[in-house]
């Protein structure tokens, strides 16, 4: 697997080794020791999330506080998204950057976010199916939010903003300078 540092520290692009011949391909979506060793991380991923979202559908910026904040591995098996990764860490030196690159079925790319990142995706396709691994429980009590058209991120969705479609919740969150986590 090669893996890719960002500028956010901490969060990195996965890569898989894809093996293919007339029968189709193979790969490893995630190995334990091989990931730990790559991230010098200990994973301990207790829950597997999968959602299914029609091209326009964005989710998020979503993340969760204290001790329940997630570590997540994401990616796409159908269809293609805008993945955005924010950081949300008050003593980080990227505090409030934000990366957005687009995670492809085909291309099988992935996403390693550590804990104290804000997430969210866009689906550009119909049907795209949708995983994210998770270090820790859903607790939602826990759970928090960032508008998706903060100004002061500065997010250049893929689409126009008429055509996104977003939650009530997710369309009622608050900026980024006006929570604490």
């Amino acid at each position: 697997m090669e893996i890719t540092k960002t500028h956010i520290e901490g969060l990195f692009i996965l890569k898989p080794t894809v093996y293919e011949d007339l029968r189709g391909g193979f790969f490893e979506s995630f190995n334990k020791r091989k990931m730990e060793a790559a991230l010098k991380e200990d994973l301990n991923f207790v829950q597997d999330n999968h959602s299914v979202s029609r091209r326009g559908v964005l989710r998020g910026l979503h993340y969760q506080l204290g001790e329940m904040a997630q570590a997540k591995i994401v990616r796409v098996v159908f269809g293609s998204v805008q993945d955005v990764v924010v950081d949300i860490r008050p003593d980080s030196l990227t505090y409030g950057e934000h990366l957005s690159m687009e995670l492809h079925a085909a291309d099988r790319n992935m996403i390693f976010l550590p804990r104290g990142m804000a997430h969210g995706f866009l689906a550009l396709e119909d049907d795209t199916e949708f995983l994210y691994k998770c270090d820790n429980y859903y607790d939602q009590g826990a759970e928090r939010g960032i508008r998706y058209d903060d100004k002061t991120i500065g997010i250049s969705w893929q689409l126009p903003d008429k055509d996104i479609i977003l939650s009530e919740k997710d369309r009622n969150l608050p900026y980024l300078n006006s929570f604490s986590l």
